[in-house]
Protein backbone atom coordinates (compact mmCIF):
# COMPACT_ATOMS: atom_id res chain seq x y z
CA UNK A 1 0.00 0.00 0.00
CA UNK A 2 1.29 3.76 -0.53
CA UNK A 3 0.91 6.55 1.09
CA UNK A 4 -1.97 7.55 -1.67
CA UNK A 5 -4.27 4.68 -0.91
CA UNK A 6 -4.17 6.06 2.78
CA UNK A 7 -5.04 9.59 2.07
CA UNK A 8 -7.63 8.09 -0.49
CA UNK A 9 -9.02 6.22 2.91
CA UNK A 10 -8.70 9.26 5.30
CA UNK A 11 -10.68 11.24 2.53
CA UNK A 12 -12.87 9.08 2.18
CA UNK A 13 -13.87 9.07 5.94
CA UNK A 14 -13.34 13.11 6.14
CA UNK A 15 -16.41 12.77 3.30
CA UNK A 16 -18.59 10.71 5.53
CA UNK A 17 -18.56 13.10 8.70
CA UNK A 18 -18.97 16.09 6.78
CA UNK A 19 -21.75 14.49 5.16
CA UNK A 20 -23.24 12.79 8.75
CA UNK A 21 -22.77 16.35 10.05
CA UNK A 22 -25.02 18.53 7.76
CA UNK A 23 -27.51 15.54 7.17
CA UNK A 24 -27.80 14.30 11.10
CA UNK A 25 -30.34 16.28 12.90
CA UNK A 26 -29.51 14.01 15.95
CA UNK A 27 -26.51 16.13 17.91
CA UNK A 28 -25.11 12.94 18.90
CA UNK A 29 -24.85 11.50 15.86
CA UNK A 30 -24.04 15.14 14.70
CA UNK A 31 -20.77 14.46 17.03
CA UNK A 32 -19.94 11.20 15.95
CA UNK A 33 -19.35 12.45 12.68
CA UNK A 34 -17.31 15.18 14.06
CA UNK A 35 -15.14 12.59 15.43
CA UNK A 36 -15.01 10.69 12.62
CA UNK A 37 -13.51 13.35 10.91
CA UNK A 38 -10.58 13.93 13.52
CA UNK A 39 -9.77 10.37 12.98
CA UNK A 40 -9.89 10.59 9.36
CA UNK A 41 -7.08 13.38 9.85
CA UNK A 42 -5.22 11.10 12.04
CA UNK A 43 -5.06 8.19 9.92
CA UNK A 44 -3.45 10.81 7.47
CA UNK A 45 -1.09 12.01 9.58
CA UNK A 46 0.58 8.23 10.55
CA UNK A 47 0.16 7.69 7.10
CA UNK A 48 2.20 10.70 6.51
CA UNK A 49 4.10 9.73 9.57
CA UNK A 50 4.93 6.36 8.30
CA UNK A 51 5.86 7.19 4.98
CA UNK A 52 7.99 10.06 5.31
CA UNK A 53 11.68 10.01 5.04
CA UNK A 54 13.15 12.96 6.85
CA UNK A 55 11.30 13.13 10.67
CA UNK A 56 8.42 10.60 11.17
CA UNK A 57 7.78 11.66 14.81
CA UNK A 58 5.90 15.19 13.42
CA UNK A 59 2.54 13.35 11.78
CA UNK A 60 2.20 10.91 15.31
CA UNK A 61 2.73 14.05 17.96
CA UNK A 62 0.70 15.70 15.78
CA UNK A 63 -1.72 12.82 16.10
CA UNK A 64 -1.88 12.72 19.72
CA UNK A 65 -2.61 16.49 20.20
CA UNK A 66 -5.46 15.97 17.66
CA UNK A 67 -6.73 12.57 20.31
CA UNK A 68 -6.10 14.85 23.02
CA UNK A 69 -8.56 17.66 21.46
CA UNK A 70 -11.23 15.14 20.19
CA UNK A 71 -11.25 13.57 24.14
CA UNK A 72 -11.63 17.24 25.48
CA UNK A 73 -14.27 18.22 22.79
CA UNK A 74 -16.10 14.40 23.52
CA UNK A 75 -16.60 15.13 27.19
CA UNK A 76 -17.36 19.17 26.58
CA UNK A 77 -20.37 17.98 23.88
CA UNK A 78 -21.81 15.21 25.57
CA UNK A 79 -22.05 17.40 28.65
CA UNK A 80 -23.75 20.09 26.95
CA UNK A 81 -25.86 18.15 24.99
CA UNK A 82 -27.07 16.30 28.26
CA UNK A 83 -27.49 19.50 29.61
CA UNK A 84 -29.86 20.10 26.58
CA UNK A 85 -31.92 17.14 27.00
CA UNK A 86 -32.61 17.78 30.18
CA UNK A 87 -33.81 21.17 29.49
CA UNK A 88 -35.90 20.15 26.36
CA UNK A 89 -36.38 17.15 26.40
CA UNK A 90 -34.71 16.39 22.93
CA UNK A 91 -31.33 16.41 21.18
CA UNK A 92 -32.52 17.52 17.56
CA UNK A 93 -30.09 20.10 16.67
CA UNK A 94 -33.31 21.71 14.89
CA UNK A 95 -34.94 21.96 17.81
CA UNK A 96 -31.90 23.58 19.86
CA UNK A 97 -32.46 27.75 20.20
CA UNK A 98 -31.65 27.87 24.09
CA UNK A 99 -28.81 30.09 22.95
CA UNK A 100 -31.53 32.50 21.50
CA UNK A 101 -31.12 35.97 23.25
Amino acid sequence: MTLVHFQLLSAALFALGVYGVLARRSAVLVLISIELMLNAVNVNLVAWAAYNHFDKVTGLVIAVFVITVAAAEVALAFAIVLRLYRARGSVNVDEIDIMRG
